[in-house]
């Protein structure tokens, strides 16, 4: 074997691994989309938490439904964090109060998460009516998210 099909070789092999890379992460954005497609149809409102420099530090889906909050965040696919909550808890992604909560990877997590049976609504009260929760971040910015179902 000559230097120069050696060479072609080497590139070839690599030129083909970095095809099967490409798929493999196109395969995982996909996945990825349709997770978070799942949680939308469900009527999940996403925000993104920033740090004090502005960049993103988290994708949080948060569902105000009944009485209660879930709340589903995202700090990486195999770190993911899913709470339910009740829906007067001053600090949603902070809470004091959580009646159920799973962690893992994005599919056994949100899997879980969408299982939980719906809340029902209570009877209309006048507080009620503009049933939602306020979302805040790190830079004093707020968001409110009304309930969804």
């Amino acid at each position: 074997m000559t230097l120069l099909s050696e060479v072609d070789a080497v590139d070839t092999a690599l030129s083909s691994d970095v095809d099967s890379m490409a798929a493999q992460e196109q395969a995982e954005a996909a996945a990825v989309e349709d997770v978070l497609g799942r949680l939308i149809a469900r009527g999940y409102t996403f925000v993104h938490p920033r740090d004090p420099q502005g960049e993103i530090v988290a994708v949080v889906g948060v569902r105000v439904h009944g009485t209660v909050v879930d709340v589903v965040r995202f700090d990486a696919e195999d770190d993911v964090t899913a709470m339910r909550m009740p829906s007067d808890e001053s600090n949603i992604l902070a809470p004091t109060s959580v009646q159920w909560r799973r962690d893992g990877d994005m599919y056994e997590v949100v899997d879980a998460l969408l299982d939980l049976p719906d809340v029902p609504e209570t009877p209309p009260t006048a507080r009620a009516l503009g049933r939602g929760c306020w979302v805040g971040n790190d830079r004093g910015r707020s968001v409110y998210l009304r309930a969804s179902a």
